[in-house]
Order: structure tokens, then C-alpha cells, then sequence
């Protein structure tokens, strides 16, 4: 079980264990917004419940980052992992403008891609395929591509990190 670490701000700052998280709160250095009902945590010592959302005590300051490294996991996630070309489930990327062509690995040209086309396109561009790009990509923002573990949200979390982006 993962727990959100917002700051005073409410402003997200990284997805921890619920042990490190109820480590925090038994320390007086956080305290619980939320907690996930029916699932305590039991120990010799008592019984707490488990935190799901756990705000600081103190303020921390988040850092503004304003570029997002590119990944692979990164690119097949800000695809949906849907492939650029046909839609179907994409497994692998794409470079837009081949590397062979002097294509770089931007955001603006990698594309989630599925096998089969990444097979068929090879070194061509999508205009020599006569193929379109179902969408015009671009770099991701907001926190939830800054922050680790933000890729897997919880449902108790969406409020928090809709504030976020």
C-alpha cells in the first residue's frame, strides 16, 4: 500500500510506503488527511490506521522543474500506450523523424508505436508511409511526470493531484 505525501501548500510531493508514511505520523511529522478504511495496521504495541494521504507538519517548498526527461516508460505512458499510428496496444516507441535522418529523442518526436507498424515504417517517416499521427506529441506536464510513483494513482488521491497538473 502506497501512501501521498502533500506539503502545507497541498501541493504533492512523492508516493511512500504506508510504513514510512505512519512512521511520519507516529513521529508527529505528518498528519493523516486520509486513511484507508477496514485495513488497520495492528502491532503489538496498538492498532493505527493505515494513511492513504498524509500532509507535513512543516512546510517543504516544492522545486519548479520545467523539463521532463524523456524515457521510454514515459513516452508509452503519455501515449496511453496506444500506438500513434493505428491505435492499437503499443509496446515499443517510434521516432517520428528516424534517428538514421538525424532524429532525436525529443518528446516531440517519439511516439508509443506498436510492433507491427514499428516493422512496417522502419526508416521512413510517416509522410512517405502516407500514415498520420493520430495526435500532435509533445512534452508532458505537471507534477504528476515529476514526482515518482505518481504514475500509479489511487482513487482517494485524484483530489489532491487534480491541483496538481
Amino acid at each position: 500500500m502506497r501512501t501521498l505525501v502533500l506539503n502545507a501548500g497541498y501541493e504533492p510531493l512523492a508516493v511512500i510506503s504506508f510504513k514510512r508514511a505512519l512512521l511520519l505520523v507516529m513521529n508527529q511529522k505528518a498528519t493523516v488527511i486520509q486513511h484507508d478504511e477496514g485495513n488497520p495496521v495492528c502491532a503489538a504495541s496498538g492498532s493505527w490506521q493505515r494513511p492513504s494521504v498524509i500532509i507535513l507538519t512543516r512546510y517543504v517548498r516544492t522545486p519548479r522543474v520545467h523539463a521532463v526527461p524523456v524515457s521510454r516508460r514515459g513516452v508509452l505512458r503519455r501515449d496511453e500506450h496506444r500506438c500513434a499510428y493505428c491505435g492499437r496496444s503499443a509496446a515499443t516507441i517510434d521516432h517520428v523523424l528516424p534517428r538514421s535522418r538525424g532524429g532525436r529523442d525529443t518528446w516531440e518526436n517519439l511516439v508509443a508505436c506498436c510492433l507491427r507498424c514499428n516493422n512496417i515504417k522502419s526508416d521512413h517517416t510517416p509522410a512517405e508511409m502516407g500514415w498520420e499521427l493520430r495526435f500532435t506529441p509533445r512534452m508532458p506536464h505537471g507534477r504528476s511526470w515529476v514526482v515518482r510513483g505518481f504514475e500509479r494513482t489511487l482513487p482517494q488521491w485524484d483530489e489532491y493531484l487534480s491541483t496538481a497538473a
